[in-house]
């Protein structure tokens, strides 16, 4: 494994992207790519987005870590350029094929950073929590992938919406309810607590790894804590809508 071999896995994603064609599990060719070479990968891709509007955490569920044979959540970043403005429309057309989930989301009120970040540490750095919902596009054929794979295609991020942050204050964000719907139909419900059994804990766990790498969580980014229900594809004329108790609804339209 070289820079070379590194830089030359992000290129094809990112040509995988701007085209709109998946390709094939980068494994299936380079068996030496690993979790690390993963996120060397994915910082190859980070270099090249300009600026970001945050983080995002994968596999945060329990059960979810024990199918797939892992232990721990994975992260990528946000790009700024993936937000979506409250009542703007997806537009499909631009991916290859999304799928869309409910997120609690943290707003950092100011730094945070260190290798024993808590979950209270994270509470008391946050600023406001708020619904969201991340729209995921895997640039690998029909979502296959290994741990490896999807860490250096940025853990699948590609555009989000955010709702309008409220005080953390008095909000158990373990037990809050979510209500996902599809087309006006409910398809999944869970709490909070799906993700890594707080969503905190998450957004702690995150800060820790970052700081391995001597980075940390800024003022002002914002952190997606992880999928709290199964992901949903989308088409052109679908709408989804997020609800979570004491946060408010979200609504995202395709076209």
């Amino acid at each position: 494994m070289s820079g070379m071999d590194i830089s030359g896995l992000a290129t094809r994603l990112a040509e995988a992207e701007a085209g709109r064609t998946a390709i094939g599990r980068l494994t299936d060719q380079h068996p030496w790519l690993d979790i690390p070479a993963g996120y060397r990968v994915q910082r190859e891709l980070r270099t090249a987005a300009g600026p970001i509007a945050g983080w995002k955490l994968g596999v945060t569920s329990r059960a979810k870590q024990a199918q797939v044979g892992v232990s721990d959540p994975i992260y990528g970043f946000l790009p700024a350029a993936g937000a979506l403005d409250m009542g703007a429309p997806l537009d499909t057309s631009a991916l290859i094929q999304p799928r869309c989930e409910p997120e609690i989301v943290f707003v950092l009120g100011r730094d945070l950073a260190g290798p024993r970040v808590t979950a209270a540490d994270v509470l008391a750095a946050t600023s406001g929590v708020a619904v969201g919902i991340e729209v995921l596009d895997s640039r690998f054929r029909d979502y296959s992938f290994t741990m490896a794979d999807v860490i250096a295609d940025n853990t699948s991020a590609s555009r989000f919406v955010v709702g309008a942050p409220r005080p953390e204050a008095g909000i158990d964000l373990r037990l809050v309810g979510v209500v996902f719907e599809h087309n006006g139909v409910v398809v999944a419900t869970a709490s909070g607590a799906a993700s890594l059994g707080h969503p905190a804990a998450a957004v702690a766990w995150l800060a820790r790894q970052l700081a391995t790498e001597g980075e940390g969580l800024l003022a002002g980014q914002i952190v997606l804590s992880g999928g709290l229900t199964a992901a949903v594809p989308v088409t052109p004329g679908d709408v989804v809508t997020a609800t979570i108790d004491r946060l408010g609804s979200i609504e995202l339209a395709c076209r």
